[in-house]
């Protein structure tokens, strides 16, 4: 399996730090470099190359410090403990906050992210023991293309077999009404 294929629960809690740190910071890294894109077109307009780079280090280069955060302290609290549970998860999203804290030199930014990413790393857990999805797929539709003459758009997609028309409905004979005779 390759190292850039594994996911996060491929191995228990506990065990292969390596393999966990490179999934989950996958995700960092991704999100990281999002966010400096958007930042350096919008937000700082930084102008050359070296700036640009520097932007996206300091907005990608913490996140990933989160995520490793969040694994190492995880997987130390399940080894110390000897326990699989929530508070391992809170403990690694309390961690998450301190990076945070420190990379935007605010202590109080840093408790309450931490409280926050603990209390979404309990969440987590919990959708893992119990087993929904903390972020279920959604569905993806094809809209346009090259081959657009190909996608059917009518409802005949939609209904069973032979079913084209509506069929006829039995006449059933009416009962004369009562008349009315007026006295």
């Amino acid at each position: 399996m390759s190292i850039l294929r594994s996911g996060y629960y491929d191995a228990p809690e506990g065990e292969d730090a390596f393999g966990k740190i490179v999934a989950i910071n996958k995700y960092a890294a991704i999100t990281g470099l999002a966010w400096s894109t958007v930042d350096v077109l919008t937000l700082s307009k930084t102008q050359g190359y070296l700036p640009t780079l520097g932007r996206f280090a300091y907005n990608t280069g913490p996140l990933m410090g989160m995520a490793t955060a969040f694994t190492l302290t995880t997987l130390a609290a399940t080894n110390a403990r000897g326990k699989d549970d929530k508070i391992n998860y809170f403990l690694g999203g309390f961690a998450a906050g301190g990076v945070f804290g420190a990379w935007k030199h605010n202590h109080v930014a840093g408790l309450c992210a931490g409280l926050f990413l603990g209390i979404a790393g309990v969440i987590k857990k919990m959708s893992i023991e119990q087993g929904w999805e903390f972020f279920p797929d959604t569905p993806t539709y094809q809209v346009g293309g090259v081959n657009i003459i190909d996608n059917d758009y009518t409802l005949f997609a939609e209904r069973p077999k032979n079913w084209t028309a509506e069929k006829p409905v039995e006449e059933v004979p009416e009962e004369p009404a009562p008349s009315k005779k007026r006295k």
